[in-house]
């Protein structure tokens, strides 16, 4: 994955903030306010709610797609960034009432090709109204199109 020296925004990311989620022992809770993606055999504690597709890219191309599309997003501001581990982790905010959701992201090696972990959970409340799955969704949708 891309050097991390090439920009330092980058590299103050990975400096900074080099916690992520662990997908293998993440627990959800009991109530309907986040959404999880995952390849079998992944994130299995937590009973994905489907499986992460496989793309037809290198991990590396992935990872920059994936970049790219938060980089893009107003309302979804970066928090943590490794291009190594190919892991990203951002806070989504809602345009209304600005509730901020957490998402965090694993590229993974499949086969010659690639695959994601998408975990996003909303920080707030019992219910997200389907927020989390929408956001994943998009996400994933935007990615096969590329």
């Amino acid at each position: 994955m891309q050097n991390a020296l090439a920009n330092p925004l980058r590299l103050l990311l990975q400096l900074c903030m080099s916690d992520f989620l662990d997908f293998q022992t993440l627990q959800r809770p009991k109530s309907p306010n986040t959404y999880l993606v995952a390849p079998a055999g992944f994130a299995d504690q937590a009973s994905p709610d489907e499986e992460g597709p496989i793309f037809f890219c290198s991990t590396d191309s992935l990872f920059s797609q994936v970049e790219a599309l938060v980089a893009m997003r107003k309302d979804w501001r970066l928090k943590a960034l490794d291009a190594q581990a190919g892991r990203i982790s951002f806070i989504a905010v809602s345009k209304l009432f600005k509730f901020k959701d957490d998402v965090d992201i694993a590229i993974l090696p499949s086969d010659g090709k690639s695959t994601l972990a998408v975990y996003s959970a909303s920080r707030v409340g019992y219910s997200d109204m389907g927020a989390n799955a929408k956001r994943v969704n998009a996400l994933l949708a935007s990615l096969q199109v590329t």
